[in-house]
């Protein structure tokens, strides 16, 4: 029989061995050495959480004051359609670049912002915000007008018991216990009126690219690895293999529709849905955000049409609502919480059933399955699982993730995307392709455009997106590997001054290198001050005389 040491870590590991390098004595480590590591929804890890940096942090100066004072000067600013340029001068205080994700002044915004600190009082008459003594409030206004203009509630963040809570993009789940850096939570707390919490200062920190590169070993699975093939090789040296499905895939995946605007993207959703559920068709509707999932509903509820929510908001009730998400002409509506996975069952969930029952018999166990494979054929018939999406994401592998809630083990099941040009993937990448392919249609009111071409400018714009967000995990990795070479060589002494109980023989071999080291550097300054004396006394006067003059030639 084999043996093996296996771990299955209920909480991130990288914080582990973070934590394990601060550690003041052995006994406090809990980490085994990194042989092999086999990650599930290895994507999600590897790509998607490897733009975020793990940072262990500790309290840093309270500043909480001048986070609320720089908070009541932003929203006076106003906003630039575009850049300054040699060709256009604009009248706003700040731009917005949507698609690197960043927000600057114009020099108009920083004439204004600089007379609003000075009237405040924050800041001297006279001075600049860029000069040296000022950083430090350059930073809180920048943290502030990014809180403002790039961060969102219900979409980027919660707020919840008094508390600001970050909303992971790729899951749709809240991110308890974690922080934006660089002041930016304190930003948007001061934004929101709530407690601002002290900011940090970074103790130890590492990239999950760097932590996993260190498991001599590294293996992971997932549902959606091949559109990121390139990467797991270029940055893990991982190959990608794609396994048969266990049974022939038979989903209806149907071509995106496109609408103008979104309220008719939102009214053909809305009718989809109502022909669906009228055949007793069960209906999942993925959304980018937890704003965007209440108007569906409200929209929904406006209709009549009974459904239930998940988004980070009623987290707690998720375990219900995906067991009845299958149930004949169910209607879910759900951020990326439902799309990776979650395993939605036709007709329902039997074992939910199961769980309610104390100490159920044989003989209910068996009704309960009968009732339950009644409801699965029923749904079956009527089509299985359709899938809607109100967007496209990003990435393409979510969209991926979403549409395999349905058609699992060879069910039956369909899904289809409803776009709109407002959307923020068609108007920040796609906008002027589509739009004029739709100009050329004379597409009127209320109708859609389903065409090959759409499909594959929309493919593209995702594939723009996809190659910026690589080009930033890479150069994230490349800044990462100058701080890790030294980290590791730290944390390496570190733990062998650790392991012995006395460092003196350690502290002797450091300081006997040091003085050899100092001694061959004084040498070596000897003997090249002995060779340049020698080399100028054996110069004539005449040579001495020449080489002087071409001395001051040279010099001036």
């Amino acid at each position: 029989m084999l043996q093996i040491s296996l771990t299955v870590p209920i909480t991130n590991t990288a914080f582990d061995y973070l934590r394990d390098n601060m550690a003041f004595s052995p006994e406090e480590r809990v980490q085994r050495k990194l042989h092999y590591a086999l990650v599930d929804e290895v994507d999600s890890i590897l790509i998607d959480e490897a733009r975020t940096p793990l940072i262990i942090s500790g309290p840093a100066e309270d500043s909480s004051e001048m986070y609320k004072r720089v908070n009541k000067l932003i929203p006076q600013l106003i906003r630039q359609e575009k850049e300054d340029s040699d060709t256009f001068q604009g009248e706003g205080h700040f731009s917005v670049d949507e698609k690197a994700r960043q927000v600057h002044l114009t020099e108009r915004g920083l004439i204004m912002i600089e007379e609003m600190l000075m009237e405040a009082g924050i800041m001297d008459e006279g001075e600049s915000l860029y000069s040296p003594t000022n950083i430090m409030l350059m930073h809180h206004v920048t943290a502030a007008l990014r809180a403002h203009v790039l961060f969102t509630r219900d979409v980027d963040y919660i707020v919840k018991d008094g508390e600001v809570i970050i909303v992971d993009e790729h899951t749709g789940r809240t991110m308890q216990g974690r922080r934006w850096s660089d002041g930016l939570h304190q930003a948007v707390e001061a934004k929101e009126g709530v407690e601002i919490q002290n900011e940090n200062q970074t103790l130890a920190s590492i990239t999950f690219q760097n932590y996993f590169r260190l498991y001599e070993k590294l293996a992971g699975m997932t549902g959606t690895a091949d559109t990121e093939a390139f990467e797991f090789s270029s940055i893990y040296k991982l190959d990608t293999i794609v396994v048969p499905t266990n049974r022939p895939m038979i989903r209806k995946d149907m071509p995106d529709l496109v609408y103008m605007t979104e309220k008719e993207k939102i009214a053909a959703i809305i009718e989809d849905i109502r022909e669906r559920t009228a055949n007793g068709q069960p209906v999942l509707v993925g959304t980018i955000s937890i704003e965007k999932s209440e108007v569906v509903s409200r929209e929904l509820t406006k209709a009549g049409i009974e459904h239930k929510v998940l988004n980070a908001k009623f987290h707690a009730m998720e375990a219900d609502i995906v067991a009845n998400a299958g149930q004949t002409a169910a209607v879910t509506i759900a951020t990326n919480m439902a799309g990776r996975g979650t395993d939605i069952v036709l007709g329902g969930s039997w074992q939910s059933e199961l769980s309610h029952l104390e100490e159920p018999t044989e003989e209910q166990i068996a009704e309960i399955k009968a009732a339950w494979k009644i409801r699965h054929d029923a749904v079956l018939a009527a089509g299985g699982l359709h899938i809607i999406g109100t967007e496209r994401h990003e990435s393409r592998r979510i969209d991926n993730q979403l549409r395999g809630r349905s058609g699992r083990q060879g069910d039956a099941g369909s899904s289809r995307f409803y776009l709109s040009m407002e959307d923020a993937l068609m108007r920040i990448f796609a906008s002027d392709r589509v739009s004029g392919m739709m100009r050329k249609l004379g597409m009127k009111d209320g109708e859609a455009i389903e065409h090959p071409w759409v499909t594959k400018a929309i493919a593209n714009a995702q594939r723009k997106v996809e190659s910026r967000n690589f080009d930033i995990r890479k150069q994230l990795l490349e800044y990462d590997d100058v701080a890790n070479d030294q980290r590791r060589a730290i944390y390496s002494q570190r733990n062998e001054l650790l392991d012995v109980s006395d460092v003196s023989e350690t502290i002797n071999s450091i300081r006997e290198r040091r003085v050899q080291n100092h001694h061959r550097q004084l040498h070596s300054a000897a003997v090249a001050g002995r060779n340049v004396g020698r080399e100028r006394a054996g110069r004539t006067p005449e040579k001495r005389l020449r080489s002087g003059y071409a001395d001051r030639r040279v010099v001036g």
